[in-house]
């Protein structure tokens, strides 16, 4: 899908996308990611090292929102992606994106847009917190 330049302004906010984690998430992306460290599967051993349970992957997390920021500005448009993780995910959290345009520039004969993005869970507890350029086609 993705936008164009001249229809973004700065505030804008994309559309957010939730999700419930569940821990067949975590053994499909251990199985996709060859990322089979236990605290993301074997609950007895998250909870001996101190765990309240299982918890969610880093990347998967990252995944999910970039996955809301390419819904938003479009496939082959990121030149920059960026996050940090601040909690952990777990299993039954419903996790939502929230995406907000920072600024909008012409660099280079490109129209780039910077966004602020995070993911937090339903009490608005941040989990992943980052930043994006892309690159929009333009009307003009």
């Amino acid at each position: 899908m993705g936008i164009y330049f001249e229809d973004v302004q700065e505030g804008d906010e994309a559309p957010v996308k939730t999700h419930t984690l569940t821990r067949t998430d975590l053994v499909r992306y251990a199985g996709a990611s060859g990322d089979y460290n236990p605290m993301h599967h074997d609950e007895v051993l998250a909870t001996k090292a101190g765990q309240p349970s299982v918890f969610g992957h880093g990347m998967f997390s990252m995944g999910l929102l970039g996955t809301a920021i390419t819904d938003y500005v479009g496939i082959g448009t990121l030149t920059a992606y960026k996050v940090r993780f601040s909690r952990q995910t777990w299993p039954g959290e419903e996790l939502r994106t929230k995406i907000v345009v920072r600024t909008k520039r012409q660099e280079g004969g490109a129209h780039l847009v910077d966004l602020d993005c995070s993911l937090a869970n339903a009490e608005g507890e941040v989990k992943v917190v980052g930043e994006a350029t892309a690159a929009l086609p333009s009307k003009g």
